[in-house]
Order: structure tokens, then sequence, then C-alpha cells
């Protein structure tokens, strides 16, 4: 087996174990993710998403701020575990990053339970037949796609992350570095 994919391996089981009984309560995501370079040369997917409540979403409109495309599903222990800093990360940095979730194929009530049971305030887009996933390269749940400033993937980011720990804080200092050095 691959290092990479024994550490997200790994990692899953560990979130998994980690949860409480009956899986009502979300784990801490442990440090077993991956992150690999957008493909050099190849082209962004259309994004022209819409979220569950009617709101239209395309990169050109997001540009100036970084964006994060997490694709999730609500029988995924480690991605119920990375929601949280998820959604405290894009509280906190509401100005400069936008995050919308990307869910697996799961019916409108599967995702309406979750949601309302965690408390989820982020835009939510259904992937309902799994095409997203498969255009953006998504094999592995969760998997969060970075976005830079400009509007460009700069990678994607595999497995559950604590967004607002230390590592979450250097992948998001490292995608918004461009726009920095531009300015200087």
């Amino acid at each position: 087996m691959h290092a990479s994919r024994r550490t997200v391996l790994i990692a899953g089981l560990s979130a998994w174990t980690a949860a409480a009984p009956g899986g009502t309560q979300a784990a801490e995501p442990t440090a077993g993710f991956d992150v690999q370079p957008w493909p050099r040369g190849q082209a962004m997917p259309a994004l022209p998403l819409v979220d569950q409540v009617g709101v239209h979403w395309k990169l050109a409109d997001l540009r100036g701020r970084a964006v994060l495309l997490n694709f999730w599903a609500s029988w995924c222990e480690p991605c119920r575990a990375e929601i949280p800093s998820l959604q405290a990360l894009a509280e906190r940095e509401a100005q400069r990053l936008a995050v919308i979730t990307i869910n697996l194929k799961e019916s409108p009530d599967a995702v309406q339970r979750f949601v309302q049971g965690t408390g989820l305030q982020l835009p939510v887009v259904r992937d309902v037949q799994g095409d997203l996933a498969k255009a953006w390269g998504i094999r592995i749940y969760p998997s969060t796609v970075l976005i830079d400033p400009q509007g460009r993937a700069q990678s994607t980011m595999r497995g559950a992350l604590d967004w607002v720990g230390p590592e979450g804080a250097r992948l998001l200092a490292a995608l918004q570095a461009p726009q920095r050095a531009r300015k200087r």
C-alpha cells in the first residue's frame, strides 16, 4: 500500500475509533492527511454550483478570496469530525476565505438531517450522481480542493484536518502566499 494512502486509511480508522458510541458525536480530526499539488496544466472543472438554499456559486464571483471546496458525506466519520473546524475557519476568515461543502450522493433529507443535527451553516451543494467528485478527481473522503484568491486550484488535501489548528493555518497561509507576493 502506498504510504500516503496508508496515512489516510490510518487517519480514517483513528477518527472512526475515537467517535462516541452510537456515532452521535464527531471525533477530533486526526493528523492523517495528504496534500497533492493540482496537476500542472490541468484545467479546473466548471464551477457553477447551486447550494441547498438556491445560492449560485461561481469562482469568478469569489476572486480575491481563497476557496475551499470540501467533499464529504454524513456516513464518513472523518468527514463528520472535520466539519466543525471548517465551520470555525469559515467564520474566522470570512473576509479572505469561502468554504463550500459538497455532499456526495446523499438524499436531500439525509443532508438536511445532518445540517440540522450539526448546526452546519456552510453552503452545502449536493453531488447527486457523484459527477462533481469525478470531475475534480476526488476519490477519498473527506477531500478539500484549495483554490487561491486568483481563482487557480493549487492542491487537493485528502483526509481530515483540524482547519483551525497549526496545519490548517499553514495550508491557508501557503494558499494566500501568491497574492501577498504580488502586492510587494
